[in-house]
């Protein structure tokens, strides 16, 4: 199992006090050399439970194994790099200085320094003052900082929190590089959309439990057609005969069928032999929002 997974963990649970059950009994695991999506919304759970990965607190009960060790273990956390919550810098050093900074107390050459900022694109700006930089680059010297070690296990919470359109977009390219290799990238995150760019597989976390693992294509799931016709209705009763009610829905003006691609020749042949005018015919996945919500039962705009 160690050389398949970088992270194991069974019954995983963090309760505070007698009645706040944060973390509730997680099995997950993390293959090496992936990228992993920690989903959920806030307050689901998350940040605890990358807490308790990299020892910053103990489990209530379960277990778990990160690059080999318990959290916590020196030697364990000789292979991890993290982010996690925001990242803490002397904001009167620059960037460079606070990666030295860090270099020092983590045995690490001095020539790692520039090495990491020419990979989160900041060696431009590494002279200037922490206190000076914007969100983006904040994040981006959080990122460095972790790399320092040049860990095989990289732990990023909510990498894109706070980041303008641009800046997401710029950490998400920087995480699919860092993600290249034999280096393993979990990262928590409660943005659908980012998770379902960036990552192989994703674990689904809903008030303290992990409702889902599997790959981002198996979450997915069943394909179908999606018809837009007119009239609507007249299409919804021709699809109804030919499917029965249990498989179409109506979103977006649009007929959602649970069908494969390959009965659209018949679906429009028999739409334009009722009259109905079809201006839309094609193959659809189900979207990640969708399943996150069927998953976490979350309401859609909520």
């Amino acid at each position: 199992m160690e050389n398949t997974t970088i992270v194991e963990t069974h019954g995983l649970t963090k309760r505070y006090g007698s009645g706040v059950l944060a973390v509730d009994s997680i099995d997950m695991s993390v293959r090496r050399g992936e990228v992993y999506g920690f989903l959920g919304p806030n307050g689901a759970g998350k940040t605890t439970t990358l807490r308790m990965l990299v020892g910053l607190i103990r489990p209530t009960s379960g277990t778990a194994t990160v690059a080999g060790h318990t959290p916590g273990d020196p030697k364990g956390l000789g292979k991890i790099g993290s982010l996690i919550e925001s990242p803490g810098f002397y904001p009167y050093l620059s960037g460079r200085e606070n990666l030295r900074v860090i270099a020092d107390m983590a045995s690490v050459s001095q020539k790692r320094v520039d090495e990491v900022l020419d990979l989160v694109e900041l060696a431009s700006r590494a002279g200037r003052k922490f206190g000076t930089y914007s969100t983006g680059m904040k994040q981006r010297l959080g990122v460095a900082g972790a790399l320092l070690k040049d860990p095989e296990l990289l732990i990023l919470d909510e990498p894109t929190n706070g980041l303008d359109p641009q800046g997401m977009a710029e950490m998400r390219k920087l995480i699919k590089d860092i993600g290249q290799g034999d280096r393993t990238v979990l990262l928590s995150s409660h943005l659908l959309g980012e998770v379902e760019q960036i990552c192989d597989r994703v674990g689904v976390i809903s008030n303290g439990k992990l409702v889902k693992q599997s790959t981002v294509q198996d979450l997915l799931g069943e394909e179908g057609v999606l018809v837009r016709a007119q009239p609507i209705e007249q299409a919804h009763e021709v699809l109804t005969k030919m499917f029965g009610a249990d498989v179409i829905s109506r979103q977006d003006g649009a007929l959602h069928l649970k069908t494969k691609p390959s009965n659209s020749v018949d679906i429009n042949r028999q739409l334009v032999a009722a009259g109905i005018g079809v201006s839309e015919l094609r193959p659809f996945e189900r979207s990640l929002e969708e399943v996150f919500f069927q998953l976490t039962g979350e309401k859609q705009g909520s």
